[in-house]
């Protein structure tokens, strides 16, 4: 299955808050996209690794993404190197995505730069021929993203551009509720987390808001660019 779009996420829910609204309108513009999650999210807080491939499954349901798939590298413990390349090579060559999005380039959690770093390399090594990669016995062609992007995560990073995503965030916020055992419950007995909150939830209402503002719409998610964004006229901007 070629894809238009691959996200990529440290966790399951990394795609939901940083990118969820984005997707939710590229998929109702006609746009097949997947999601890859590169750990279980074993080492949070609340929940474990089953519940959350639960939660990830339901979540994916919402969104409409057209699959979704788990590389269990270590929570915690992935590094940049050949071996975890290897490894998204093989999913970045399996759906042939022309856009990849990725975790946010600096962050609170310590995995959201590796999968930013690890992801983005791959990207490029996916397209030297001399890398050779196997899926099910069948040797795979090289395949090289038009385009890497990284979402916004926990830090307020200045992006690059915003895309206007007014009429999707209801998608995106019930596609983070999905995962239930992570985020705010005032009925939850188990221990809190930054992103426990109410006010974590509500953060990605003002955030979206906050974004839309300064481009004259309802609501808008950031990213930020490796390398220059183009227009084909200025009349393209909004």
């Amino acid at each position: 299955m070629k894809l238009d779009i691959l996200a990529f996420g440290a966790h399951p829910d990394d795609v939901e808050l940083g990118c969820g609204a984005t997707i939710a309108k590229e998929i109702s513009l006609g746009k097949k996209v997947g999601v890859v999650d590169l750990t279980r999210g074993e080492l949070g807080t609340r929940g474990s690794a089953d519940l959350r491939d639960i939660e990830a499954a339901n979540a994916a349901k919402v969104l409409g993404v057209a699959v979704r798939e788990n590389v269990r590298f270590a929570d915690g413990f992935f590094t940049n190197d050949k071996k975890h390349q290897l490894e998204i090579i093989k999913m970045i060559r399996k759906y042939k995505p022309e856009i990849v999005l990725c975790n946010a380039i600096d962050d609170r959690h310590i995995d959201h730069p590796k999968g930013s770093e690890v992801v983005s390399d791959a990207c490029f090594l996916s397209g030297l021929m001399k890398i050779t990669t196997e899926i099910d016995g069948e040797q795979q062609e090289k395949w090289r993203p038009k385009q890497v992007y990284h979402y916004i995560q926990w830090k307020n990073i200045e992006p690059d551009f915003v895309v206007d995503v007014t009429g999707f965030m209801d998608v995106k916020i019930n596609a983070v509720k999905a995962y239930s055992s992570q985020f705010f419950d005032p009925k939850s007995d188990e221990p809190e987390t930054p992103i426990t909150s109410k006010n974590f939830i509500d953060s990605i209402h003002y955030r979206a808001n906050d974004l839309g503002r300064l481009i004259g719409v309802e609501s808008a998610e950031g990213f930020t660019s490796e390398r220059y964004v183009a227009v084909e006229s200025l009349d393209k901007l909004i």
